[in-house]
């Protein structure tokens, strides 16, 4: 990217309002949260889950709380992110289709399980994480993201 382009982003970033390192930080959690629950789902896949996360199947439903907790999580950070970066967008279609896109995506890994030996398909699992993905879209769609101070 030309530092022409850069400044030109964060220009229009400022004229709409929003802070850039606020955009930047959104982004950068998103994407860290997103390789967080990869890795996770790579070491379920390959059984190598660490013993503080296979203690949630100790609790009822421990691992039906972590589904909610962590998809919901994601979809928060991945909406806000995008939110932020696409300000001027309608935030309603913004946050349904990146709902959507997850909801897909989860969909397509929870199936996945019927080929992992150490992976057990769970239709309980997915719908807490299709309302996990309800909730933090929800709440994402309703955070607003703090302005620049302007002198007006």
């Amino acid at each position: 990217m030309s530092g022409g382009s850069h400044a030109a982003k964060r220009s229009e970033s400022i004229r709409s309002g929003l802070q850039p390192d606020l955009i930047f930080l959104m982004k950068y959690i998103a994407l860290v949260f997103l390789a967080f629950i990869v890795g996770v789902v790579i070491l379920a896949d390959t059984h190598h889950l660490p013993s503080f996360v296979t203690a949630l199947y100790d609790f009822p439903n421990g691992d039906k709380v972590g589904h909610f907790i962590l998809l919901g999580l994601l979809n928060f950070f991945i909406t806000r992110a995008f939110l932020s970066a696409l300000h001027g967008r309608p935030r309603g279609w913004v946050t349904l289709s990146i709902g959507l896109i997850l909801a897909f995506l989860i969909t397509l890994e929870e199936f996945s399980q019927k080929y992992f030996s150490a992976r057990t398909f769970d239709l309980f699992d997915l719908l807490a994480s299709f309302l996990g993905v309800l909730l933090g879209g929800w709440l994402a769609n309703k955070t607003n993201i703090p302005k620049v101070l302007s002198g007006d």
